[in-house]
């Protein structure tokens, strides 16, 4: 397994949900962890408060991922504070549960932007980094949806796709380089999202509950430490979605 302990992480969307989980994990583990906000300030501070409390090292970030100029001056505050990042997480993303017939232009775009076109945005500006450095992980935050469909309309679930096929393109041809890429691929852990927006109920999962944001973090950093996994979609769901 690969040493960890002041690596620079980036995680985009880490102020609440699955980032957070993420972002706790990392800092706990001893990364060095920029923990990206759009609009929770307050809640992105908690989380760097958690980590430095626990002897980690972290800083809030706002950016709007979703838009070229500011996901390129995050990565470039980022090398600024801590040095080049060596693990990035494009986690930041948006729900979209809405009946078919209310997904017009402008919404099936503003969910592809932000869930699919940032992770490309920061993963763009964040490998020269790791090619000089011969090392590095991203992890692409996917979901059931991109499997299944699920309950949410095809932009969310087309978003959550394209990540995957993302994730298998970079991985490809970052091989040789030293950089692994994987996706996470969640379902019903529990989040605001989950027990807010979709009102899910923990009885659809055989394992019989939800997962945890521990989980999610601990599969993060089974990711940063394996250099032998690359182009993998890890199902992170209770059982929910199973495949071979």
């Amino acid at each position: 397994m690969t040493e960890i302990r002041g690596a620079v992480a980036l995680v985009t969307g880490a102020s609440r949900g699955i980032g957070k989980g993420i972002a706790l994990a990392f800092g706990r583990a001893g990364m060095r962890v920029a923990v990206n906000y759009n609009s929770r300030a307050d809640d992105a501070e908690a989380v760097v408060a958690a980590i430095k409390n626990a002897g980690g090292d972290a800083l809030a970030l706002r950016a709007d991922v979703s838009r070229t100029v500011e996901a390129e001056r995050l990565v470039a505050h980022v090398e600024s504070a801590f040095g080049a990042i060596n693990v990035l997480v494009n986690n930041a993303g948006i729900l979209g549960v809405l009946k078919y017939d209310d997904v017009d232009e402008a919404e099936w775009e503003r969910v592809i932007r932000v869930n699919l076109t940032s992770a490309f945005l920061v993963t763009k500006a964040s490998l020269p980094g790791m090619l000089k450095a011969g090392w590095g992980r991203i992890i692409n935050l996917s979901s059931v949806a991109a499997q299944t469909g699920g309950a949410t309309a095809p932009h969310y679930a087309a978003s959550k796709a394209g990540l995957v096929g993302m994730t298998h393109s970079y991985a490809a041809r970052l091989a040789k380089t030293g950089i692994t890429v994987n996706a996470i691929a969640p379902a019903l852990i529990e989040t605001d999202m989950v027990t807010g927006g979709l009102g899910a109920s923990p009885e659809r999962i055989p394992i019989g509950r939800f997962g945890t944001l521990e989980e999610a973090g601990e599969t993060a950093l089974f990711l940063v430490r394996n250099g032998f996994v690359t182009g993998q979609t890890i199902n992170l769901n209770g059982g929910l979605y199973m495949s071979s």
